[in-house]
């Protein structure tokens, strides 16, 4: 089978395929919001690759698709195939513009689009999450999808779509306060900005 019949294989079936996958793991999805046509989709805790798994996991069978930003030297053949269809977006830091500035632009092309992003950068112990998702939602205009991996409750969900005000840190402790509470996969490198 080559390898492009094979990519639109999997994307065709994922639905039905990652609900069996989650249910079979033992996870719940949790979905209680209005999808609007734009969004950041803030995701955390990140503590360990299988955030990722479980996540293109859970949107899938939500019959539901979301971007992800990657490294522009990833994109080779056959691979490039892969993590596009999957929702890979490369980024080229060689430009003089800005990650930031990219997906907006990125956001103003398209008219449906979701972009997942992991707020922590890293799966290590970080007390100072990356404010990228949230300057990407405001460049752009469109909201933030919360959404969580508890691995405690084996629960993945978004209850809530939060739109940016002009008052930046009562934005942020918001955005920090709906993520207490949360167990991580790694518990002891999970960690909320005060």
């Amino acid at each position: 089978m080559k390898i492009g019949r094979f990519v639109k294989f999997l994307t065709a079936n994922d639905m039905n395929l990652s609900r069996w996958i989650l249910k079979l793991a033992g996870w719940k999805s949790v979905y209680q919001v209005e999808e609007p046509a734009k969004s950041v989709i803030c995701v955390a805790p990140h503590t360990s690759n299988w955030d990722f798994i479980i996540g293109k996991l859970y949107y899938w069978s939500l019959n539901k698709k979301a971007g992800f930003l990657m490294k522009k030297s990833w994109f080779f053949f056959p691979m490039g195939c892969l993590f596009r269809a999957m929702g890979g977006i490369p980024i080229d830091r060689s430009k003089r513009t800005s990650v930031t500035q990219q997906m907006v632009e990125e956001f103003n092309r398209r008219s449906v689009f979701h972009l997942a992003i992991t707020p922590e950068g890293t799966r290590k112990p970080n007390p100072d999450w990356k404010k990228g998702f949230y300057y990407i939602a405001k460049g752009a205009g469109v909201p933030i999808q919360l959404a969580y991996l508890d691995f405690g409750k084996r629960e993945m969900g978004i209850t809530e779509v939060f739109y940016p005000t002009d008052d930046e840190e009562a934005d942020f402790k918001h955005i920090f306060n709906y993520y207490k509470g949360v167990e991580a996969k790694k518990p002891e490198n999970f960690l909320i900005p005060e």
